[in-house]
Parts: structure tokens; C-alpha cells; sequence
């Protein structure tokens, strides 16, 4: 199948790019502001579907918007009908067609110009108004109040917020490009309105509020649940904003006569990573905890564990080498040490289910 993308350079048209490349059966035809409409022709007449995602939607000049979201729209169909080919369309239209603004009027016109299409040449039609897209690659300080309030609290500049308790719905990159392909593995055969699922709300200031907190993550270590729904979507557009050479940072070390202790990440529900060295002959441990309770994985060297009940002196003990990795876990109620028993220092990860509080430790040393 041969797939023409208007606005192949745009936020939308280069994540569907490169998702269509990773299918790897489609050949793409691109058509962007810099081609004449003769190439058009030519990229349609090859065309088996068309997506249609090239417009205006903020400029200084009126007739940039007459220009890129009706004309563009009305040479397409003129060239469908004149070549009579009925390929199917799939239109990125906004939910501003509605609004009596100079953008949304000129989506709306474009959405009348493919029904008309529709009804004369009979091309199936799909219409998508979209709300706020937000994702990698989108342009800050352009029409993404996500893209605007990523870049700038990565760069540490204000944001401006006039109503701080405005409600924005959102959609997320990902789930508008696999709805455009889903259209393309299942061909459409009508004239319809489709619809973009998520949609997320969220106030302005919460918004702020949540990509600020993204950014302390590299003083406090601590991140929010960033592993499912649209914190975890919100996060990665975050990273996509934070320049390359800027995406290391360097954590505090804490050293001493038996080694090195280092905290890695903390969680705001299941506790933190830290990783900790022990050299030749050091224990480390020898506590127990009531209600706190860790995970411990040898990376390097050798080691081994020891546990004594606190209720019946009962001990064991379990010998681990970085060569066979292997969780071992602490049990409430046990004193628990590890040693370093190797000719190398050793390194162990270490997991706990609670971020370490000073004041409440839940670590107590086992007294005869």
C-alpha cells in the first residue's frame, strides 16, 4: 500500500512516519508546505490511502489559514475528482471547528469541502477533531501548552498561567497515531467522524505542578508513578524536551571505612534503589526491621548472609555469588548482615519498600 502524508514534517505526520516505518509494509509519499501542488498530483495519482494532516493553526496572516487549511483541502479534492480515484482519506480536523475563530472556521470549511468529496467522487472519509495533542517532537510556544510548560521548566524559565484552575482535555501522540493506522488495517468505507481515546483533563496548574515535580526528581530522587496511563505519557514528553547533553546528572556518594553507599531512586508509594560496596571482609547490616522490609542483589563478588530469628535464636545462613544472580529478601523480625567474603570489593543493589526516614528508621541493632 502506497500511504500519502500531507504535513509528513509536522509534530503528528513524523511520529506516523516513523511508526509506519517500524510496520514496514507501507511505502510513504510525503507531501509538505515546500512541495508544489504538480507533486501533488503526481504523489496522489500513486496513492492507495491518503492522510491528510497538512493546515495552519497559528499565524499572524489570515490568509495562511485560507491558504494551508481550505485551498490545500480543495486542490485535493479537485485532483481525486479530475483523476477519479476513490482512495480513502483520513483528515486531522481540530475541536476548535466549532468556534467562530479564524482557525476554526477554516478547519470547519475543510470538513465540508470532504464531505462534498464524499457525496460526489465517493471517497471514504474519516474526520478527526482532535483536541490538544500533546508528545515527543511537538513545538513549544506554538499551540501545545504541554510542549510550552515542558521546555520551560527544563530551561528554568516562568510560565504564565492566567487561570490556573482551567480545565484542558488532552490526547496523547501515541494513541492518535495507532487510531490512524487501526484505519489503515481496517479500511474505511464511508464518511464518518472518528474519536481519539484517552482523553485526559487536567487543570492548568496541576499540569505545571506535575512537570515541575518531573524536573526535582533529580534533587530528591523521588518520582511519581510514572509507569501507567497519562503520568507515565506526560513523563515521557517531559524527557523528549531535555537536550541531549544535558541527560546525565550525577548523584551524592557516601563513603567510609567499608565502603560506599549510594541512593539511586525513590518512589512515592514502593520505597527506593540505592546500590552499596563492601570491601574484602566487611559486613554490612546486622539489624532487623518490625515492618520495613528489602530486596538485595549481588552485582559483584561474593557474599554471604546470615539470619538470626529474634524470637528463637534460630540462624541461617545463605552463600551468593554476582556469577548466579539471586534476590535475597530480609523477614521481619530477623537480624539480617551481609558479608563481603571475595577477594574484590562487592557491589549489591538494594531494593526497600519505604523511603529511609531518619526519624522513624525502623532499623534496630540485635542486642545479646
Amino acid at each position: 500500500m502506497n500511504i500519502l502524508i500531507t504535513g509528513a514534517n509536522g509534530f503528528i505526520g513524523k511520529n506516523l512516519h516513523f511508526k509506519l516505518k517500524e510496520i514496514g509494509k507501507y511505502q510513504l509519499l510525503e507531501f509538505n508546505k515546500t512541495d508544489k501542488i504538480t507533486n501533488l498530483e503526481k504523489k496522489i495519482k500513486k496513492a492507495d490511502l491518503l492522510i491528510h494532516l497538512a493546515g495552519e493553526n497559528r499565524s499572524k496572516r489570515e490568509e495562511d489559514f485560507f491558504e494551508n487549511n481550505i485551498n490545500l483541502t480543495e486542490n485535493i479534492c479537485k485532483i481525486l475528482c479530475d483523476q477519479k480515484r476513490k482512495i480513502p482519506i483520513i483528515f486531522s480536523s481540530s475541536i476548535q471547528a466549532d468556534l467562530d475563530n479564524i482557525y476554526g472556521r477554516t478547519k470547519k470549511k475543510a470538513e465540508e469541502l470532504l464531505k462534498k468529496l464524499f457525496k460526489k467522487n465517493g471517497n471514504p472519509i474519516k474526520i478527526y477533531r482532535l483536541n490538544g495533542v500533546f508528545g515527543k517532537w511537538c513545538k513549544p510556544n506554538y499551540n501545545s501548552v504541554v510542549a510550552t510548560f515542558c521546555s520551560s521548566i527544563i530551561q528554568g524559565k516562568d510560565i504564565f498561567i492566567s487561570d490556573s484552575e482551567k480545565i484542558i482535555n488532552l490526547i496523547y501522540i501515541d494513541d492518535v497515531v495507532n487510531e490512524f493506522i487501526n484505519n489503515i488495517k481496517k479500511p474505511i468505507k464511508d464518511f464518518s467522524f472518528g474519536e481519539i481515546k484517552p482523553l485526559y483533563n487536567i487543570t492548568l496548574d496541576n499540569l505545571a505542578k506535575q512537570i515541575k515535580s518531573f524536573k526535582e526528581t533529580r534533587n530528591n530522587l523521588t518520582i511519581n508513578k510514572v509507569g501507567i496511563g497519562f503520568i507515565r505519557k506526560l513523563y515521557s514528553t517531559y524527557l523528549s524536551y531535555i537536550p541531549i547533553e544535558n541527560c546525565s546528572y550525577e548523584l551524592d556518594i557516601n563513603k567510609d571505612e567499608r565502603g560506599s553507599f549510594v541512593e539511586f531512586l525513590k518512589t512515592t508509594d514502593s520505597g527506593q534503589i540505592s546500590y552499596f560496596t563492601a570491601k574484602p571482609g566487611i559486613v554490612r547490616g546486622n539489624h532487623y526491621h518490625h515492618t520495613k522490609s528489602e530486596k538485595f542483589l549481588v552485582v559483584k563478588g561474593k557474599a554471604k548472609f546470615e539470619f538470626i530469628s529474634l524470637v528463637n535464636n534460630k540462624y541461617k545462613e545463605i552463600f551468593i555469588t554476582a556469577e548466579k544472580p539471586t534476590i535475597v529478601e530480609t523477614i521481619p523480625g530477623w537480624n539480617h548482615s551481609i558479608k563481603n567474603i571475595g577477594d574484590e570489593d562487592m557491589i549489591v543493589v538494594l531494593w526497600a519498600n519505604e523511603i529511609f526516614d531518619k526519624e522513624n528508621p525502623d532499623t534496630y541493632s540485635l542486642k545479646n
